[in-house]
């Protein structure tokens, strides 16, 4: 058995899943004048010591929203909207692994309610997703309590690997970005997907596997 840890945007599916689900909320009137203010007010105040990150961490257009009903809105989003969206091949990837009794996760920084929602479309038990904060049920506008982005994604895979007895270094991961690179440094397999400049640079430089554009270059045996 081998872990197979797959990112979500720009990799399982194409395009930000984050952005369309804003769009999904404001066409059905869950984004108002304090969600939009919530989000500005967010950067305002994180922005000077957050840095470039802070707009991954604004998660506060959910503010005030109940996180049922989020999370019953990110259902129906994913099975008419987001599965239109899925890259291919990678999902058959991602297929083979199960065939093989492989251990999935996917770990992104996508809104957990999202994540979930499609991994069980695609029969995937383990998750590791954006948790907002939230107070009995209704969501703040506060920094997210997880978010899978960069090292912290690295770390979190490692938690996750020892919870479930498995081993990074007899993993696969798959990402798109230079911010994937902590964790696909770390496992034994990396596959850089439809990758920005710099992560394509390090696979070519490494010999990584590629796939991209629906073609697949196989990594070089080491």
């Amino acid at each position: 058995m081998k872990l197979a840890i797959f990112d979500i945007d720009g990799t399982l599916v194409r395009g930000s899943s984050e952005r369309l689900f804003w769009l999904y909320l404001a066409m059905r009137g869950r984004q108002g004048p304090r969600q939009i203010l919530a989000f500005l007010l967010f950067l305002v105040r994180y922005l000077p010591t957050g840095g470039d990150v802070t707009i991954k961490k604004d998660k506060a257009y959910l503010c005030g929203l109940r996180s049922s009903e989020v999370a019953e809105l990110a259902r129906d989003f994913v099975k008419t909207k987001l599965l239109k969206r899925l890259n291919e091949p990678v999902a058959q990837r991602l297929r083979q692994h199960q065939v093989r009794g492989d251990t999935v996760v996917l770990l992104s920084g996508t809104l957990d309610p999202i994540a979930r929602a499609l991994a069980d479309e695609l029969g995937v038990r383990h998750v590791c997703a954006t948790l907002c904060s939230e107070r009995h049920g209704v969501y703040l506008a506060q920094p997210p309590e997880t978010h899978p982005y960069g090292a912290a994604k690295l770390g979190l895979a490692r938690q996750l690997a020892a919870q479930i007895d498995a081993s990074l270094e007899n993993a696969a991961a798959y990402g798109d970005s230079a911010q994937d690179l902590f964790l696909l440094e770390a496992v034994g397999e990396p596959v850089a997907v439809s990758p920005d400049r710099r992560l394509l640079d390090t696979a070519l430089a490494n010999e990584w596997e590629i796939i991209s554009d629906g073609e697949v270059r196989p990594a070089v045996p080491q």
